[in-house]
């Protein structure tokens, strides 16, 4: 069997947080959070990731508009995906509305301190996206 999991991003402008799945696809986990470079570097990142757990699959978090529609953070998650795509990757993309917001919930009620918040939410963030993804994936199987 091939290995089947899926690299979770939550691309910002500073810093991305990192999920990752299972080989079954069936559960998501923070990983890391990568502070930001440039293309170049960002994407060998990525890469290595991909190399380390024995994937090509990236799923990138889309953060459209309220009104679903791109805005400019959009347009930078896709301009990141595209680098990653023509590395040679795999990539998805999943409307990420809301996903900081409900890792941000999910720190809050687990008590964590708002000064440490920072260096959770965004992988937190990648594995929402990540679960959200997985679940569409396994209702249409």
């Amino acid at each position: 069997m091939t290995n089947r999991r899926v690299i979770a991003l939550d691309v910002g402008d500073v810093r991305f947080g990192v999920a990752l799945s299972d080989e079954t696809r069936t559960i998501a986990q923070p990983l890391e959070v990568y502070k930001r470079v440039g293309y170049g570097p960002d994407s060998r990142y990525v890469l290595a990731l991909c190399e380390r757990y024995a994937t090509k699959d990236v799923l990138v978090g889309l953060p459209l508009n309220m009104d679903g529609t791109r805005g400019a953070q959009a347009e930078k998650a896709v301009a990141f995906g595209d680098v990653l795509a023509a590395a040679g990757l795999n990539v998805f993309y999943l409307d990420e509305r809301m996903t900081t917001i409900t890792a941000e919930r999910a720190l809050i009620d687990g008590g964590v301190r708002r000064e440490n918040r920072r260096q959770y939410v965004d992988k937190l963030a990648a594995a929402v996206i990540l679960e959200q993804w997985l679940r569409k994936e396994q209702n249409h199987q």
